[in-house]
């Protein structure tokens, strides 16, 4: 149950609410002034206030902005006999979860603090899931000795105690979350949510209800509000992941929400205000498909403010042995070095599924070996899977193609064999139905009025 603090100068309205909440279970406290409940909120002594708008000496509006400079984790509601469109909407950018009008039913307000005591359950879940994930797998950090990684390092410890926007770029499988979740670890923002989101994962209908939340009707299905992970990484670091895969309808909503600290959500005409540090990250050129026109060239801009560009394992081979050794040592496998055959096997091989791919690659090794050393016939790389040089393995695998003109193929190759299907293709190819318009569009097969086709 919550810790809840009522304040309100009207004595009759401050007993029912009090002796009604701790009914249900909550430690409630009351105060007829803000300059009474200062103390209490400053001693983190109320997760929820209950506050009046109107009181004999400090407002609700500005006991509301002490609080979430005192407090920022303490949920507040405003409760006025005095509505109006503008002080609502005051209350919400200041930061209010809620904004109840007098008179009002005490379901209403049981109701609402269910609601709210469920999304600090979710939030605290989070914090402790992440706390957990940080504390058992210490082993998963950035890892290396390699310049370019060195040089990683030194910019996370740069970047990280400032709330700067940050983009990681770098092939699949190269650690970009890992470099996010290190800035965050090194932040004032630590002890708060790290949330992740990838954009490419979740479908585009439903996109926006998960980033922003929506309201109890917002759509069918909607029967009971929800916040959006935006809402949940309030004062915490949010990681939007394969951010080009973000369709343009919602690049416009997420630069308002990075430039401005708020957002709608689906169904609300009242803004929601949040202080979150944001962490992109991507495999595509985001500048080139700005140029494109499928990606908003100021957001592109906002995001980029300090990038962080994470090169491909087949250029930093000195990494391999101390990732392996890491590995092997997270998974508590006796750690016996490496043989040299081994390790030039490792080298060899050019690994377009970067530390992803290694990880697969020597958890096979683990289990072939049983108890006994890893062999190099442990080592099970594909025969088909380039090998050597980045030169041997481009000519290997593109002859003299272009990047372009290869991706131009396959699309081709694939629409061919499911008859033109594009939502077949696109599972064909691994990539979003999304994605795969994109593409078709940039390759000139389809205008954007051709999207809505199959």
């Amino acid at each position: 149950m919550s810790r809840i603090l009522i304040v309100d100068d009207e004595l009759k309205i401050t007993k029912l609410l009090s002796d009604r909440i701790s009914q249900e279970g909550h430690d409630v406290t009351t105060c007829t002034s803000a300059e009474d409940a200062l103390p209490y909120i400053e001693q983190g002594d109320a997760e929820i206030v209950l506050c009046d708008l109107r009181l004999g000496g400090m407002d609700g509006l500005e006991l509301l902005r002490k609080t979430k400079k005192m407090s920022p984790s303490t949920d507040f509601v405003i409760m006025t006999a005095y509505a109006s469109a503008s002080t609502a909407v005051e209350a919400m950018r200041e930061g209010a979860y809620e904004y109840l009008i007098k008179p009002f039913q005490m379901d209403e307000v049981l109701l609402l603090l269910k609601r709210i005591q469920e999304r600090r359950d979710l939030v605290s879940e989070n914090l402790a899931l992440r706390e957990r994930i940080f504390v058992t797998s210490t082993a998963r950090r950035i890892v290396g000795e390699s310049g370019a990684i060195r040089s990683i390092r030194d910019m996370i410890t740069k970047v990280a105690p400032t709330d700067a926007p940050v983009l990681v770029q770098g092939e699949s499988g190269t650690g970009k979350e890992l470099v996010a979740a290190e800035i965050h670890r090194n932040s004032s923002r630590a002890k708060n949510p790290f949330i992740v989101i990838n954009c490419a994962a979740v479908p585009e209908t439903l996109l926006e209800a998960e980033l922003f939340g929506f309201e109890r009707g917002a759509f069918t299905g909607a029967v009971q509000r929800k916040p959006g992970q935006f809402k949940l990484a309030d004062n915490g670091t949010i990681f939007l992941d394969e951010i080009g895969d973000l369709p343009l309808s919602l690049q416009a909503k997420l630069l308002r929400a990075i430039e401005n600290g708020e957002f709608l959500p689906l169904g609300s005409s009242r803004p929601v205000r949040v202080d979150i540090r944001i962490i992109a990250a991507t495999n595509q050129d985001l500048e080139k498909l700005a140029r494109d026109g499928l990606f908003r060239e100021d957001l592109f801009y906002r995001l980029n403010v300090f990038p962080i560009k994470i090169p491909p394992l087949r250029e930093r081979k000195e990494d391999i042995l101390p990732i392996a050794e890491n590995v092997l040592k997270e998974w508590n496998v006796p750690l016996v070095a490496l043989s040299e055959e081994v390790l030039i096997k490792l080298k060899e091989y050019s690994w377009p599924g970067n530390i992803r791919e290694l990880r697969n690659i020597l958890e096979r090794a683990v289990i072939l070996a049983a108890s006994g050393p890893i062999s190099p016939g442990h080592i099970t790389i594909s025969e088909t899977a380039p090998s050597g040089s980045p030169d041997v393995t481009l000519k290997a695998i593109v002859g003299e193609r272009t990047l372009p003109e290869i991706e131009k193929a396959l699309i081709q190759m694939a629409l061919e064999k499911v008859g033109g299907n594009k939502s077949r293709a696109a599972e064909l190819l691994g990539i979003t139905r999304r994605t795969l318009y994109g593409r078709l569009e940039r390759f000139g097969f389809i205008g954007r009025e051709g999207e809505g086709e199959d």
